[in-house]
């Protein structure tokens, strides 16, 4: 099993050596590697089991750091980088030679950003290279939001995992690129729509393709545990099964007329930030109960809860009729 701890010189050490580390971010833990070296990239998709034609995020310390990486920054990718970075805001911008094309899927732009956590912050700013870094768990699969959820998944697959804590956010970055001049979230995430707007205006949302995504994390069927996730009117679809298989995700409340010794909830206090917080953790707790299916409801779509709602309709994509 993989090493957890704090030690970012043995990280540093590992990385530039070309191996694997696990590192942690505010959004989810990252399969870290050196995103200018070809050979180690391809251990990423390796270890994940994730397929080429799906790019990866390439994380950097500072905006400085990523003039070195994109061939220009657009105005309003500036704006937004001053409000956002460092945080849960990928930059989908026109790429430099210099990052290999198994990083993009042999696309022309790159997924950028700044990580908001202090150890892989201070890793970033000891090592001459940045790092691609997908979520660190199995392709497909709930991204891990502690040390211990890498150590479950990939921990017989990678010697160190540089241990963060537990993510302050939950859910994945958000991601804006730029068409025809026009700002696209090509991935909803960490960042709400409302408060990219507010910087820059109307943006469209393009926030999953089924083959041949142009941005990560854009594939229709991902972030599923490993029980069947059904998705809708909670009440309804219990009808369908015997009260003790299943377990429930509701967003605030207990569900009425329905008992389960399963049943979680993502913020009592009815707060998206804390169920945005919290659904990955969950949906990790139902594949460790003895039920065979997850009845989940949509959160309300505003702010976060696009974000956790896009999540949740992607967990439950295989098993919709």
């Amino acid at each position: 099993m993989a090493t957890i701890g704090q030690d970012i010189q043995q990280a540093k050490q590992l990385l530039e050596k070309g191996e694997l580390v696990a590192i942690p971010t505010e959004t989810v833990y990252g399969l870290a590697g050196n995103a200018l070296d070809p050979t180690t990239v391809a251990k990423i998709f390796l270890v994940k089991n994730r397929p080429s034609f799906d790019p990866l995020i390439v994380h950097v310390s500072s905006l400085k750091a990523a003039h070195s990486f994109v061939a220009g920054i657009p105005k309003q990718a500036e704006q937004l980088v001053r409000r956002f970075w460092p945080g849960p805001l990928t930059l989908l911008l026109a790429k430099k030679e210099i990052i290999p094309d198994l990083v993009t899927a042999g696309l022309d732009r790159v997924g950028i950003r700044c990580p908001d956590h202090p150890l892989t912050l201070a890793l970033l700013q000891q090592i001459t290279f940045p790092l691609a870094a997908p979520s660190a768990n199995p392709f497909g699969y709930v991204s891990p939001t502690s040390a211990q959820h890498v150590q479950d998944q990939l921990g017989g697959k990678i010697s160190y995992i540089l241990d963060g804590g537990r993510c302050q956010i939950g859910i994945e970055s958000t991601i804006v690129g730029w068409e025809d001049q026009q700002a696209v979230i090509y991935r909803l995430g960490g960042v709400s729509l409302e408060q990219i707007e507010s910087v820059i205006g109307k943006v469209n949302v393009r926030a999953h393709s089924t083959s041949q995504p142009q941005a990560p994390g854009q594939l229709k069927s991902h972030y599923a545990p490993r029980k069947k996730f059904l998705l809708g009117d909670i009440q309804e679809l219990a009808k369908k099964y015997p009260v003790d298989r299943y377990g429930i995700l509701s967003f605030q409340n207990n569900v009425t007329g329905i008992s389960s010794d399963f049943h979680l909830i993502l913020s009592s206090s009815g707060d998206l930030n804390e169920a945005a917080r919290n659904l990955f953790f969950m949906l990790r707790q139902f594949d460790y109960m003895n039920i065979d299916i997850v009845l989940a409801e949509e959160v309300p779509n505003v702010g976060l809860g696009r974000a956790i709602n896009d999540r949740l309709r992607r967990a439950a994509s295989d098993d919709q009729v």
